[in-house]
């Protein structure tokens, strides 16, 4: 121990200031407990800077590029659209900030005490604070581990100037002529989408069958229409074999029905997953078990095996999703504070903001029947919905997902404008146990395309009114 360096005691200490760690941070202070938040960054984690907010940013500064050139069909006609990226740059950074502060704002006015610094664990009720400067030794009751995730950097393609993370993509100080995409997966695929929309030539190498893997392929496959009329490349069973790099550009070789293929592009986006932030923290000292991924293993209250120390979000099993991790946040504070809060998963959406959107809650059809359910799919188009239509927007599909004796509502997919949105209200027909009926006999605004949740709900009951049986 460093001279001088006399432990401060603390209550409940929080590690990560994410969606997650500050959402936790707050609940426990709201229910009475003397917090701390630490974090080595800035306040709201990758999240708010370098993720879900600066991302969804770009991909609006994207779709708006792209409808300012027109549409002939709708008699709108442009010419000479020009981007000033650097605008875009400056704005997407100014919705950052205006979060960021806010969630410091909203910290501070819950009384909880924020520190800068790295933390390493000396034992179950011990950990150093280290700055550049300073170690200072604090002493807590409970804590709770929001540390997050990392890019996969991959060993053939060392991130740099050219070769970039996810960070790195949404920082670019000018559009690319040509972006090739390695992965994909949500990441890659809102990314190459918002580019591709700046009129970048975007080519998708996947490794597997095909992308957005973990969404049905009648999904996908909406998705994939729109990214061909974005001219935008999508080759899979794709392996990336390596990289060369010159001062204005990239060569990237890769691996498709056994024939190596090269790509030149002015740069390469990896987005081959994510990794937990498990390391360096001393987590091995106190104990705590990991799995061979280093995800920390958790019951459902978010306790780890040691009983005072609990772990939220990315460093925890299930997908790496922000909604996921202030989910967590708050049983985790609310289980500290002695509540009988548990996990529940089932209500959980996960979304893609993709050109449409995709977007998917509870079951799907096939898990649905995998777990011993007869079910029902009712499956509405968008393309039968007026506010769909007058978007000129009316590519895709809600898919209900009801038990056949009841008609309990257990899932639901979309693809389509909104979808993002409109799942919510599927997410509370599940977590509330409502019918089909239920749904079909709440009013619904017209035209919206709220409505599609409606009229799936009557497919499933047998009597829609907007389509054929």
């Amino acid at each position: 121990m460093v001279v001088g360096d006399f432990p401060i005691e603390l209550d409940t200490l929080v590690v990560g200031a994410g969606p997650g760690g500050y959402v936790a941070a707050i609940r426990a202070a709201q229910l009475g407990q003397k917090v701390t938040i630490v974090d080595k960054g800035a306040l709201g984690g990758v999240c708010l800077n370098v993720g879900c907010i600066p991302s969804k940013a770009l991909i609006q500064a994207g779709h708006l590029t792209e409808h300012a050139h027109g549409t002939e069909e709708l008699g709108i006609k442009t010419e000479n659209v020009t981007v000033d990226f650097s605008k875009v740059q400056e704005w997407k950074g100014s919705v950052v900030n205006k979060l960021t502060s806010g969630v410091e704002g909203l910290l501070k006015g819950n009384k909880v005490d924020i520190l800068n610094g790295e933390v390493y664990f000396v034992d179950k009720n011990t950990a150093k604070v280290m700055d550049e400067k300073n170690s200072q030794t604090y002493t807590f009751n409970n804590c709770i581990i929001a540390t997050g995730s990392t890019p996969i950097e991959i060993p053939s393609f060392k991130f740099s100037d050219r070769v970039l993370d996810s960070t790195g993509a949404l920082n670019l100080k000018e559009i690319p002529k040509k972006m090739v995409v390695i992965g994909g997966g949500y990441i890659g695929t809102e990314l190459g989408t918002a580019y591709a929309n700046f009129g970048t030539e975007v080519t998708v190498l996947e490794g597997t069958k095909d992308i957005l893997g973990g969404f049905e392929k009648q999904m996908t496959q909406v998705v994939k229409k729109r990214l061909k009329k974005k001219n935008v490349s999508i080759i899979t069973e794709a392996m990336a074999k390596g990289v060369e790099e010159t001062k204005d550009g990239v060569t990237i070789s890769y691996e498709v029905n056994g024939k190596e293929e090269k790509i030149d592009a002015d740069y390469v986006l990896v987005t081959v997953g994510r990794r937990p932030n498990t390391q360096e923290l001393g987590l091995e000292q106190v104990g705590i078990e990991m799995d061979d991924r280093g995800l920390v293993q958790i019951d459902k209250q978010c306790r780890t095996n040691v009983e005072n120390i609990y772990a939220i979000g990315d460093i925890v099993p299930g997908m790496p999703l922000a909604h996921k991790a202030s989910y967590e946040g708050k049983i985790a504070a609310e289980a500290i504070s002695g509540e009988k809060a548990e996990i529940d998963y089932i209500g959980m959406p996960a979304v893609v903001f993709s050109d449409p959107e995709l977007a998917s809650v509870g079951l799907t059809e096939q898990e649905a029947k995998d777990a011993g359910y007869k079910v029902k799919a009712a499956k509405f188009p968008f393309a039968a919905n007026g506010r769909a239509l007058s978007l000129n927007d009316s590519d895709g599909f809600m898919k209900l997902i009801t038990r056949e004796e009841d008609g309990l509502v257990i899932g639901a997919q979309i693809a389509g404008p909104n979808a993002s949105d409109m799942i919510a209200e599927v997410g509370l027909a599940i977590e509330a146990g409502m019918t089909a009926e239920d749904i079909a006999l709440t009013i619904h605004a017209h035209p919206s395309l709220g409505e599609i949740t409606m009229e799936a709900a009557e497919l499933a009951m047998g009597t829609p009114i907007h389509m054929m049986k």
